[in-house]
């Protein structure tokens, strides 16, 4: 299988000097890509420049519009079999600077200001794009969740599926518990305690799944050699 993962932080420019970003290590991405490196299976990684956990092979990005720039450069896309979108982009990102009362556009901000107000938009976000990017893979987002219940956050994971058009979605966090779960549009359909637990799954489960791609070949080879038989019948 080919397989693209995307980890670590994502971020967007306040000024030239200073970000707003989200917290992540990227563990789990690289976890995932070296699990997934193990058993033989071709992996392209993009991590976050602010990513602490590290791969050699990785590529590495800063905003969202750099991370879906560079998954649309990939080539052959329509071959990736699997992807596991891990990456903690940014939500927001900043449209006005207010400095003592003024809108600004500045390289760097004055570190002298009495004053620092940041007008935020919400950025558009990549897991919308993924399934036009990559039409024949099994799709898997995240689902981060502080507040709630553990079905709540179930019943979050089913919704981004059901959003964004993927296929899966893991979800974690305060909200759910000690441990990881895998939701399909159904809802909740495993629980892992570890990153590692985590990854094994997601290898054997994601192994099992067919691609749309293959699919579609199969049935392509199927009515081919059922108009061969047609032919060779009129014959």
């Amino acid at each position: 299988m080919r397989i693209v993962i995307t980890g670590g932080p994502g971020s967007e420019p306040i000024d030239q000097v200073r970000y707003i970003t989200n917290q992540s290590t990227g563990e789990l991405s690289v976890k995932l890509a070296r699990r997934f490196a193990d058993a033989g299976h071709p992996v392209e990684l993009f991590l976050g420049r602010g990513a602490i956990w590290r791969l050699e092979s990785a590529k590495y990005f800063q905003t969202t519009d750099e991370l879906g720039r560079m998954l649309g450069d990939l080539t052959d896309r329509n071959s990736v079999d699997a992807v596991f979108h891990a990456a903690a982009l940014s939500d927001f990102g900043v449209e006005e600077i207010i400095v003592d009362g003024v809108r600004i556009k500045a390289a760097k901000i004055s570190s002298d200001a009495e004053s620092i107000q940041l007008l935020l938009r919400p950025r558009p976000k990549l897991i919308r794009q993924l399934r036009e990017l990559f039409p024949s893979a099994y799709i898997v987002g995240w689902k981060f969740e502080l507040e709630g219940k553990p079905e709540d956050v179930a019943q979050e994971g089913a919704r981004q599926i059901a959003k964004n058009r993927t296929n899966g979605c893991v979800v974690n966090g305060v909200a759910f518990g000690p441990g990881f779960g895998f939701c399909t549009v159904k809802g909740l359909i495993q629980t892992v305690p570890t990153k590692e637990a985590l990854a094994e799954w997601l290898l054997e489960f994601v192994s099992k799944q067919k691609p749309e791609r293959t699919q579609r070949d199969e049935a392509a080879t199927t009515r081919h050699a059922d108009s061969q038989k047609e032919a060779k019948g009129r014959i």
